[in-house]
């Protein structure tokens, strides 16, 4: 461990590295949303179905979210900085060739190499942050930064695609080229080397990875295919039933084999389970909001890319503002607490574009709408991450991320499908309807994340009178009761 992470100040060289994960982390996310408000464009120039379009996103999604598990275990192995500058390397590759393919089908497999190349960058970054800086005040203070940079990319990267849309959609995929090659020059430089000795021992469970995402895949696939064939036919069912036969060996697989991606037993852990499906919500939900609102704003309401990048900005500059704030507010006020009123305020953001009409106000439906949106995710992204690894062992810390990182990605793949299959309803022809349609699906399925979320309270007060239960359910109930 570099010595000069104990101390209170850094050096340049430790800021400097931190400074290297934090602009991959951030390009990582960049990529999941700044391909956004570029699809219009992306589907006039290369004459994409609506269906077919999703699959920009969904590819780079199932990509980082089927393989993030597997990247993880790659970096403990064969070393955290050695795959991580490797796999930057074919994120840079990738971004250049999706900048310049001029056919669909190269495009979607261009973003699905980039979504596997950031499965092993972001769990090597995290990992290498969590090695190089001092457990307590320093990791937290760099894991604050970094989760920061994280929620930024992610929420600004409509914005700026708004921009370089103007410019041509290309520029939204050469764009990352030249910060990842910065990064990989000053990465070699700063990144600190650890000893062979420090890599973990054990296998690859290749099987579990090929059979999550190759289930995840077909069932994205099925949803997304089932207006045109049809919700009975034989290639839907076919697909939704090979999809689970593999998600039964997955099942399996990890039962059996000596190093599994993921221990199952993990899961008996309450509020871990219920970050998951937190962050499967909350993600899910809005990657599913950001596609159909890109088809409302631009197809149908005619507006530029800027102007569409414009309206998401409130809800970016909110993140990108608080985000590195909520950590004190999880402390004072747990983090169950906020994770129920962010969720209180994703579905009220989401009925608020009900209201969707050929002439929406500003001031009534797309500011405040976009307002609730921040504030959601604001304070149940950083929440969320706090409350899967409450209570988990250190030894099991790398699995607990991994495993919300993974919900998050595959959980907005899943998602987005069904919401794209309901926007494509009336004959695969995107309307007015079909758009209320969808954000009353997106509004519905953040009500279920509020319920969960009120079971999270519930439990705390029952378990509160027992302390060993209430360790179990995780330490944030318990200071959610404290605070009321």
């Amino acid at each position: 461990m570099n010595s000069s992470a104990h101390d209170q100040r850094w050096d340049a060289r430790l800021w400097g590295a931190l400074t290297v994960l934090c602009a991959v982390v951030f390009l990582d996310a960049l990529d999941v949303s700044m391909v956004g408000v570029a699809l219009p464009s992306i589907q006039s120039s290369l004459g994409l179905s609506t269906s077919s379009l999703q699959w920009v996103v969904s590819g780079y999604v199932l990509g980082y979210g089927g393989l993030l598990l597997l990247g993880g275990r790659t970096a403990d192995l064969l070393g955290r900085r050695r795959v991580f500058l490797t796999a930057l390397v074919v994120f840079a590759v990738a971004s250049l060739l999706g900048g310049v393919v001029n056919d669909g089908t190269l495009l979607i497999a261009a973003r699905f190499i980039k979504g596997i190349s950031a499965a092993f960058t972001a769990p090597a970054a995290l990992s290498i942050i969590t090695t190089t800086f001092a457990e307590g005040p320093a990791r937290n203070r760099a894991l604050s930064i970094f989760t920061a940079c994280g929620a930024s990319g992610f929420s600004l990267g409509l914005v700026l695609s708004g921009f370089l849309t103007e410019l041509g959609w290309r520029y939204t995929f050469l764009m990352p080229v030249p910060v990842a090659i910065i990064a990989l020059v000053a990465g070699l430089k700063l990144l600190p080397r650890h000893s062979g000795e420090e890599r973990a021992t054990g296998g690859y469970d290749l099987i579990g990875a090929a059979t999550i995402t190759g289930s995840m895949l077909l069932f994205v696939f099925a949803v997304v295919q089932a207006p045109e064939a049809g919700w009975a036919s034989l290639r839907t069912l076919g697909s939704i039933g090979g999809a689970i036969a593999l998600f039964a060996l997955f099942i399996v697989a990890e039962l059996r084999v000596k190093h599994p991606l993921v221990r199952l037993s993990i899961l008996r852990s309450g509020h871990l389970v219920r970050a998951n499906l937190g962050l499967v919500i909350l993600f899910g939900s809005y990657v599913g909001f950001q596609f159909v609102g890109m088809q409302y704003f631009q197809n149908l309401l005619h507006w530029s890319a800027l102007q569409t990048a414009l309206a998401f900005l409130p809800a970016g500059l909110l993140v990108a503002v608080t985000s590195t704030k909520m950590g004190d507010l999880a402390d004072r006020f747990g983090t169950t607490r906020l994770i129920t009123i962010g969720s209180f305020a994703l579905a009220a953001g989401y009925a608020v574009f009900l209201n969707v009409s050929e002439h929406p106000s500003l001031t009534t439906m797309i500011i405040p709408g976009m307002v609730l949106l921040g504030i959601a995710f604001a304070l149940s992204f950083p929440s969320l991450n706090i409350q899967a690894t409450s209570g988990v062992a250190d030894d099991e810390q790398g699995l607990a991320s991994g495993l919300l990182n993974t919900s998050g990605q595959v959980g907005g793949a899943l998602v987005l499908a069904i919401v794209t299959a309901v926007a494509t309803s009336h004959g695969g022809t995107v309307t007015i309807g079909t758009i209320r349609s969808s954000f009353a699906l997106c509004a519905a399925i953040a009500l279920l994340g509020l319920a969960i979320a009120v079971v999270g309270l519930v439990r705390g007060r029952a378990t509160v009178q027992t302390p060993a239960l209430a360790e179990e359910a995780g330490g944030d109930d318990v200071k959610v009761l404290e605070a009321i």
